[in-house]
């Protein structure tokens, strides 16, 4: 069976790993911002990110790839050895306990995954047996205790995601829309990378709507 083309991101640091009771309160209250960061390599620090105190802050470390390089036409599957695909320079252990250090609502452990797959050569049921083993056997281990998944409109990523969260919702803690999961409600940026240039103006006045409604 071929090996499937998957980024995951990693939940760290303010959030990958919040307690189950303050990611309770963060869906309860809708006051979860999110934010990917690292995957375009312009030296954006965790430290450049404005962090309002009265929400729920998730960096999303992106990405986590099995495949050898995303950004060359040579690239090759690695069968399941997750390479790391971010901004290793500045966004390091040190870096998150530093942000952690500086900022009383950052809670730091890897503790979860984003299924973020956009690009499908298999057919869904190829894809459900391969996201569905690795979410189940994380799981098990112990290595992660949440899976969120939020497929954008389009008919392919449908498609494989339904078949997903019909034979492993059970696993999936949160979800964008699907029937009988826990929604997530909430913003998300979509990268710290790109925010940096325009001194993070849709970050600073999301947050601010949240904590406002919270």
């Amino acid at each position: 069976m071929e090996l499937l083309k998957l980024f995951i991101t990693l939940f760290i640091l303010q959030a990958l790993c919040i307690s189950p009771r303050s990611m309770q309160a963060a869906a309860k209250n809708s006051i979860l911002f999110r934010e990917y960061i690292g995957a375009q390599f312009n030296n954006v620090k965790f430290s450049d990110v404005p962090i309002n105190p009265d929400v729920e802050f998730h960096f999303i470390l992106a990405f986590a790839i099995d495949y050898s390089s995303p950004s060359t036409s040579s690239n090759f599957p690695t069968n399941g050895k997750f390479n790391i695909f971010w901004d290793e320079q500045y966004l390091t252990p040190a870096h998150v306990s530093s942000i952690k250090s500086r900022h009383s609502n950052v809670k730091f452990h890897l503790d979860g995954i984003d299924v973020d797959y956009e690009q499908f050569s298999d057919d869904p049921d190829t894809y459900t047996h391969c996201i569905g083993r690795l979410i189940t056997t994380l799981k098990k281990n112990g290595v992660i205790s949440y899976t969120s998944i939020a497929p954008y409109d389009d008919d392919q990523a449908q498609s494989h995601y339904k078949a997903l969260w019909r034979s492993y919702g059970h696993l999936i803690d949160y979800s964008s829309n699907y029937e009988g999961g826990k929604v997530l409600v909430s913003f998300l940026s979509h990268e710290s990378d790109d925010s940096l240039a325009n001194g993070f103006r849709y970050e600073k006045k999301a947050q601010s709507l949240l904590a406002s409604a919270s």
